[in-house]
């Protein structure tokens, strides 16, 4: 990515929000598609939000939703990319609240197992995080914020 183009720097040439709508399938396989999605986005506009962590949190976000709706429907993944950052939500058909999102309870994850981290890290990586009902279930989110010029690589 190039951080500045006839001297101006992307944080300056990104100034129009956009946004992207895609259904995908409530199976595993939407997990890659996701992250390729989110990828695709940012780079392809050459956003300056952190891609690595936009992709990490989105497959969590979609496997997180594909385990732990019941239904056969698509999921539904909508991305903003806004001049102070990006947004994106993972749309189910279940409206029931994901588990700790953004009020922790109960015990630190088990290391030892598989599942367990992935509410931690979106909480832990993004600058927020929460869910609110939809008219047919819930959206559950996260946002990240512009990574500042010197920190991105050239």
């Amino acid at each position: 990515m190039s951080c500045s183009t006839n001297g101006q720097t992307v944080h300056d040439r990104f100034h129009a929000p956009a946004s992207w709508r895609i259904a995908l399938p409530h199976t595993v396989a939407a997990v890659p598609v996701a992250r390729a999605l989110v990828r695709s986005a940012l780079t392809e506009l050459e956003h300056p939000a952190d891609c690595d962590t936009a992709e990490l949190l989105t497959a969590e976000l979609v496997a997180n939703a594909v385990e732990h709706t019941p239904g056969e429907g698509p999921i539904e993944l909508v991305v903003e990319l806004l001049p102070t950052g990006c947004q994106v939500e993972v749309h189910d058909p279940d409206p029931e609240p994901p588990g700790d999102l953004t009020f922790p309870v109960g015990t630190e994850p088990d290391p030892w197992q598989e599942h367990g981290r992935g509410l931690l890290l979106i909480r832990a990586l993004s600058s927020s995080c929460g869910h609110r009902p939809t008219a047919t279930g819930k959206a559950v989110w996260f946002r990240l914020p512009v990574v500042p010029a010197q920190r991105r690589p050239v």
